[in-house]
């Protein structure tokens, strides 16, 4: 039986992994794959990453460079853009994007003509798990169907398929990829099995086992629904407190010293980053199709998706004090990172008031100590190079929108004409007469 052959296989380390997108999420898989001892096939559409890969250059944050290298030059691991690949492994995994469309519904294209190039060289005895965010029932309405008809084999008999989110956060220290624990579901028992298994060989994070892959796939969207109805209640009572003159900050910092049901989360300029702000728009277009509307959520996305104008509209007000409008000040962004400490921009909050602010004739850069040039609508931005206390100077306000720690903020405070600090990354500064905080 299929079942029996594949565990033996993983138990022998007689498998051969393939890992399609190496992004965030599928270069870190591939790589703690093939650590385990699994030889390691990623596959990417951008050559500039497959190169990159197989020349041994690390373009991850969350990837030791020495660990890529050593990987790739003992053939442990190695890159493709030949879709044929998959005639050769014994375990895929679909790490693409999926993004919204410009009408901020569900884009699965890439999951799709995944799966259909998958298809066309899916072999028997072969695991296929999802790993990308979707919407529930993914993987047994969309995926099955195309991986039947592509290949001609037949899904829990030939071969196996399951959804497994995805729990990647960037520049995280504590977890990474190799011990987040993970969630499987798959289509059939055994397919839950052999796959968890898979994953239990490869990772030191437990391996907790659903009975499909729908309650995986809603698990994954809970998780993210869960932070931005939280992100959402903090950014509309940082609104309120504002009026009534009181610091949400001190508020949080204040609850969070309860040792149970309360968890801090706290306000910023919006949201960013993959999934945290795509998630609830999956699940609520999904669920129009059973005539429900999902409320809270909907709501929550509402206050969050307008923070980026009304941390303008706070910034403005700051420039006003000081008599200035907002078009034609001179206007530094520090941070484009949608989070501390990284480099990635996916969805950055942060972007969207450079937009913002340029759209009100304000003359606007940006430094980002991770971040030295961005895209964006298919045109790329780049930032000034450095700060120093003369550069510092010449701006008229300082607008922070990532709280990098590796920033200097007490030579900021001393040389700035005015602050709005979005993130409250200057709370350890004491001189705060030119600071403003949302």
């Amino acid at each position: 039986m299929i079942k029996e052959e594949l565990l033996n296989k993983i138990k022998n380390k007689d498998i051969t992994v393939g890992v399609v997108g190496l992004g965030y999420v599928g270069l870190p898989l591939a790589v703690e794959k093939a650590k385990a001892g699994f030889r390691t096939i990623g596959f990417d559409v951008q050559k500039e990453k497959v190169d990159m890969v197989n020349s041994g250059k690390n373009y991850i944050g969350d990837v030791v460079d020495d660990d890529l290298k050593r990987l790739v030059d003992d053939g442990m691991l190695s890159a493709t853009s030949d879709f044929s690949f998959v005639k050769d492994v014994d375990f895929i995994a679909i790490c693409v994007p999926t993004p919204l469309d410009v009408h901020q519904q569900p884009d699965i294209s890439y999951v799709r003509d995944s799966a259909i190039a998958i298809s066309k060289h899916l072999t028997e005895e072969t695991m296929v798990v999802l790993e990308s965010t979707t919407y529930p029932g993914t993987t047994e309405e969309l995926i099955k169907p195309i991986m039947e008809e592509g290949s001609g084999l037949r899904c829990g008999v030939d071969f196996y398929l399951g959804f497994s989110p995805e729990r990647v956060d960037p520049g995280n220290k504590q977890y990474k990829t190799k011990n987040t624990p993970k969630v499987v579901g798959a289509i059939g028992k055994d397919a839950t099995e052999v796959i968890a298994a898979m994953y239990r060989a490869v990772l030191e994070g437990d391996v907790y086992e659903v009975s499909s892959p729908a309650v995986a796939e809603m698990e994954k969207i809970l998780e993210n629904t869960y932070r931005n109805i939280n992100i959402g209640l903090v950014n509309e009572l940082a609104m309120l407190c504002n009026r009534m003159g009181i610091s949400l900050w001190e508020v949080v910092d204040a609850a969070k010293t309860k040792p149970y049901g309360f968890q801090p989360f706290y306000p910023g300029p919006g949201l960013g980053g993959h999934c945290i702000p795509l998630d609830p728009y999956y699940l609520t277009w999904k669920a129009r199709e059973y005539g429900f509307h999902t409320s809270m959520i909907e709501a929550s996305m509402i206050i969050n998706d307008k923070m980026p104008e009304y941390c303008i509209g706070r910034a403005s007000d700051v420039l006003n004090r000081a008599r200035k409008s907002l078009s034609g000040s001179k206007i530094l962004v520090l941070g484009v990172a949608y989070k501390n400490d990284i480099d990635d921009y996916r969805e950055s909050p942060a972007i969207h008031v450079i937009e913002l602010f340029r759209r009100e004739g304000a003359e606007t850069d940006f430094y980002d100590p991770y971040i030295p040039v961005y895209r964006s609508n298919g045109e790329s931005f780049s930032g000034i190079e450095k700060i120093d206390p003369e550069i510092i100077a010449s701006y008229d306000l300082i607008f922070i929108a990532a709280a990098h720690s590796n920033v200097d903020y007490d030579m900021i405070q001393r040389n700035a004409k005015a602050i709005f600090d979005s993130k409250n990354a200057m709370a350890a500064v004491k001189d705060r007469d030119n600071i403003e905080v949302l």
